[in-house]
């Protein structure tokens, strides 16, 4: 649609910075053998857009930035509006592996010289600065569960993969060692340090763990990866879903975020050295906790941020037995059934809340603002609830379901509970949270106005 943007759009200081970073893209593409260049972003909705860029062009492009029309996206942009830079950054530069003479890069949004407000990476950057003030580095590690589905999107892509209790099943696994091998190999190129992949609870449902890194490097991380997974799966005659609940009685697909602090600098984990009733996390550990815990209503607009989302969130018991999804805004140690775990090393914080959907930036965004006024409140969770949250004959778990932040029903709800959130506008600002209010809120209305076939089969004789 556009011509890549003229360097003069910059201001001067942008501008150096710039082009020392495009020369250093250059120079490692011709290292790389590169004949085309990715330059890469994610929409508010997490849809990644990208311009492919030759290599004979790329140190004038990445120095000026690719130039597209923001409004063409899911931004809160109109068409009267100037050109919307995409600056490559440099450390994200990945040869695809699949593609080798292609190399992919991340890029930040700038609008009229100045960082877009409700750029999905902005944004992430600026809540790991004020952590950063804080004495914190935030590093997350994430859990990706997607399906696997035949050439339609359907149905599940393994006729044969229909027992009731799938979750780890060899043989399912095993009749798509291809796709997964292939897609853990190319994991293992780019230096991700993949270390194990399963058939997940649901039929035709995968999930690849791999090492956990800066926040930023794991968002970047989670972009491309739904990307290679799609791809890999077309290429095999297959489409892939990230979709949180495309089939009503299967598991939906959660995106299980463990999180650590780090002390800047040394890298030293700040989560441990608590005591034992508090699941041996640390003061500071459990601030950031609390924060989670308080802010969960408003953080799941942006972990949970589709219609869909909620059909998964508050699912009833699902084939296999489990939704694996919270109730409530508990927490406990080893424990699934609650919002946040706390595994028996004692070194991070399992975040059970959001699903796929969710744009990786803005995942990463929503958690660290809730942990950083936590921790400017050094505020104090209540004591763990170590029970079975599932259970509705437990009389304490009920107990503590009712006393927690109630979790919103559907997505209106939950963008209201951003909306009314100084917390979250505080660490997110009030530039992004209105702007993505205005689109999701747009999206929300579009589904009131949809007319759904369970309407008509349900009023029709009314």
């Amino acid at each position: 649609m556009l011509r890549g943007l003229r360097s003069s759009a910059l201001p001067a200081r942008r501008l150096c910075t710039a082009a020392s970073n495009a020369a250093a893209i250059s120079a490692q593409g011709r290292g790389y053998g590169l004949k085309f260049y990715q330059f890469s972003y994610v929409d508010l909705f997490g849809v990644q857009r990208s311009k492919l860029v030759p290599a004979s062009r790329v140190e004038e492009i990445a120095t000026g930035g690719a130039g597209f029309a923001g409004f063409a996206s899911h931004l809160d942009m109109d068409p009267t509006m100037g050109d919307l830079l995409a600056i490559p950054d440099p450390a994200t530069l990945t040869p695809l592996p699949w593609q080798p003479e292609v190399g992919w890069l991340s890029c930040d949004l700038v609008l009229f010289g100045k960082e877009l407000p409700h750029g999905p990476r902005n944004v992430l950057r600026g809540v790991l600065a004020k952590l950063a003030e804080e004495g914190v580095t935030l590093k997350t590690g994430v859990e990706c569960e997607f399906f696997i589905l035949d050439g339609s999107g359907r149905a599940v892509s393994d006729p044969l993969d229909v027992q009731a209790k799938p979750c780890y099943d060899a043989q399912a696994l095993m009749r798509r060692y291809e796709l997964i091998s292939t897609l853990v190999t190319h994991m293992e190129a780019m230096g991700w340090g993949p270390y194990q992949a399963d058939h997940e609870d649901a039929n035709g449902q995968f999930e690849v763990n791999w090492d956990y890194n800066d926040a930023l490097v794991t968002a970047d991380r989670v972009v491309l990866f739904k990307y290679m997974v799609r791809t890999l799966a077309e290429r095999a005659g297959f489409r892939a879903t990230f979709m949180p609940k495309p089939f009503a009685s299967l598991t939906g697909s959660g995106c299980h975020a463990h999180i650590s602090l780090h002390e800047p600098g040394t890298g030293k984990n700040l989560c441990k050295g608590g005591a034992p009733e508090m699941h041996g996390l640390s003061p500071r550990a459990l601030s950031f906790t609390a924060g989670l815990l308080n802010h969960a209503p408003a953080m799941t607009a942006l972990t949970n941020p589709t219609v869909n989302s909620y059909k998964r969130l508050g699912a009833r018991m699902t084939s296999s037995g489990a939704t694996w999804s919270p109730t409530a805004a508990t927490w406990a140690g080893n424990n699934r059934t609650a919002l946040i775990r706390v595994p028996d090393d004692q070194r991070r914080m399992e975040l059970r809340l959001a699903d796929m959907s969710a744009n990786p930036y803005l995942m990463a965004a929503a958690i660290g603002a809730a942990g950083l006024d936590g921790l400017r409140a050094r505020s104090v969770p209540p004591l763990p609830t170590d029970r079975n949250m599932y259970d509705p004959s437990d009389p304490v778990a009920a107990a503590a379901i009712k006393a927690a932040p109630p979790l919103p029903s559907n997505l209106k709800a939950a963008l209201d509970a951003l909306d009314s959130s100084q917390a979250l506008r505080s660490g997110l600002t009030d530039a992004f949270v209105d702007s993505y209010l205005k689109l999701r809120r747009a999206h929300w209305d579009e589904y009131a106005r949809h007319l759904s076939p369970w309407e008509i089969e349900a009023y029709f004789d009314v």
